[in-house]
């Protein structure tokens, strides 16, 4: 009787046993640190709204490249659950900076940012509401624009991520393209990626070969040792044949990893799609060898919010210190100039005084050129 029982209670646990693992388990995409993290998020991006940059202050900024059709659009939907605008050719025509924020009530909250307005939308009008933009920013052709259209998105579940969107890479110029277009998604691309403050998210389709990959030469360019480049690997039920070798051999220094992730299929909402992408990655006879730390986008939220946390706290010290130098010079200038004038004379007096001013540095200016002359005549 015992022995019997015995035996059903382990056969019931084998059976329990089945079942859990034929339901895929897929963490949130937000974490318990975000509380933490969100207010220097909030920080960087009212700096990057005040336009830092063009006083040669770099922020901490998540950067999304790829080829053209590699899947940067599904991977972007998948981390903020929204559709972005699809179509044949060049789609991002922008520069789009996406704020992710989670949102404890159950309603979202979108909204666009550009040319000085704040314009609100929702999840069944936002495709639409960024061509919108998009023409207004970059004219109603098929050209792009350096111009950048911010996208907030404020949504139960999202990761706290700042992220910028930059067109898809191409070679040869479709119609209605200008015949440069190569060289401007490039120029666009470099300007993003230069600096060290950048991390690169790479995104790749398995069904290529990474060392032919326009945008790995790209980031090759400028992170030679791939130290703050990660990559995304797209598609991956496509082509699992021999994909477990080209994310453990890593032939194109790719430093901070790879993440393999299941592309979004029809109709399938995001909720179905994690739990189609989790037991792709248990089942799959191939693609369930690749370490679990490395597939499914809950992974790659998780990595990027760790990512984005750990350079925000290493840069802000000194962007903080650029600022201040920046303040003080400016204060410095400002107390140069004249105070209010109450009257002619004293207006008179200003005037004389930066004339004199003025001659006095052209004159120094003269004797430096005029003794560097000499000098070289001597030689």
């Amino acid at each position: 009787m015992a022995g019997s029982q015995n035996k059903r209670i382990k056969t019931g646990s084998q059976q329990q046993q089945k079942e859990a693992k034929a339901v895929p388990v897929h963490p949130p995409l937000m974490f318990s640190f975000n509380e933490r993290i969100r207010p220097l998020l909030d920080a960087v991006d009212k700096l990057r709204h005040l336009k830092v940059a063009q006083e040669g202050i770099q922020l901490p900024t998540i950067v999304v490249v790829g080829d053209q059709s590699a899947g940067k659009s599904s991977v972007l939907e998948s981390l903020a659950g929204i559709s972005l605008p699809r179509g044949q050719g060049i789609c991002t025509r922008v520069p789009l900076v996406m704020r992710l924020q989670h949102h404890p009530h159950a309603q979202p909250e979108l909204h666009l940012e550009y040319h000085g307005k704040t314009v609100p939308t929702d999840e069944t009008h936002i495709a639409e509401a960024i061509v919108s933009a998009t023409d207004e920013i970059a004219g109603n052709g098929k050209g792009i624009s350096n111009t950048p259209l911010t996208l907030v998105v404020k949504k139960r579940g999202v990761p706290d991520l700042t992220m910028v969107d930059l067109p898809g890479i191409t070679r040869v110029p479709v119609h209605g393209q200008p015949e440069d277009i190569y060289e401007q998604i490039s120029g666009i691309i470099m300007e993003y990626i230069k600096p060290e403050e950048s991390i690169i998210l790479n995104v790749l389709s398995a069904t290529v070969d990474f060392p032919t990959c326009e945008s790995i030469r790209m980031s090759q360019r400028v992170d030679k040792t791939g130290e703050r480049t990660l990559a995304v690997v797209t598609k991956s039920d496509k082509a699992p044949e021999g994909l477990l070798e080209k994310v453990t051999a890593d032939d194109v220094n790719i430093g901070l990893g790879y993440i393999c992730v299941r592309n979004r299929i029809g109709n399938e909402s995001y909720e179905e799609a994690r739990v189609e992408e989790a037991g792709l990655f248990q089942t799959h006879p191939l693609l369930s060898k690749i370490d679990e730390s490395m597939v499914s986008v809950p992974v790659l939220a998780q990595k990027l919010v760790q990512i984005q946390a750990t350079i925000i706290s290493r840069c802000l010290p000194d962007i903080v210190r650029k600022i201040n130098e920046k303040l003080n010079a400016s204060i410095s200038e400002l107390n140069k100039m004249p105070q209010n004038l109450s009257c002619v004379a004293e207006a008179m007096t200003t005037v004389m005084r930066i004339i004199g001013l003025s001659k006095e540095s052209l004159s120094t200016q003269m004797r430096n050129t005029c003794t560097a002359l000499l000098g070289w005549l001597k030689c």
